[in-house]
């Protein structure tokens, strides 16, 4: 059973929530892109600086959310706070809603979901820096390693990568879920 799965990120994305995530996908046997509104690479903040560089796959503008199977919203600060506010990228994240595919979101990460307009009625955790924004735009939030709602995975911090991991890729086995919403 062969998957694409799409990471959409851009500088200053949280090393571990993108590097994880995505050699537990690669563990699969899936081919894990990464896709970002910058080209050749992206940068990684590692905890308090910058870190490694990372390549991109594929650059947004040429990104369907018909050509993958899932979504992977890493985390960081700086990352979240730059995808939210790019048209292109809201469009992508709400397309995986629409096309009922699976979406997993760690730590700031569903800050995009928020912009997005696809939290609300879900059952989802998150940093807890969030957990007010998450909850004004009509999102259930609960302080737990990891949240699934109909195929949307959330979790809170890196330290919850290992359940994060395992949760996404069920998610992500499964398919479309039926009642993934907008």
């Amino acid at each position: 059973m062969s998957k694409k799965i799409a990471i959409l990120a851009t500088n200053g994305f949280e090393e571990s929530e993108l590097q994880s995530p995505k050699e537990y996908l690669e563990q699969q046997g899936w081919t894990a892109h990464i896709v970002s509104p910058e080209s050749g690479t992206i940068k990684s903040w590692a905890e308090k600086d910058w870190g490694k560089e990372y390549p991109v796959d594929k650059p947004l503008n040429e990104a369907l959310a018909s050509d993958y199977d899932a979504l992977v919203l890493p985390g960081g600060v700086i990352n979240p706070d730059q995808l939210r506010t790019n048209d292109q990228a809201l469009s992508f994240v709400k397309d995986f809603f629409i096309q009922n595919k699976p979406v997993a979101a760690i730590c700031h990460g569903p800050q995009l979901l928020i912009n997005a307009e696809v939290v609300n009625g879900k059952n989802m955790t998150s940093v807890n820096s969030i957990s007010k924004d998450l909850i004004n735009a009509g999102a259930h939030w609960v302080d737990r390693e990891v949240v699934v709602d109909n195929g949307l995975v959330t979790s809170r911090t890196p330290k919850d990568l290992p359940a994060f991991n395992t949760k996404m890729v069920e998610e992500f086995k499964e398919g479309k879920h039926s009642g993934q919403s907008v």
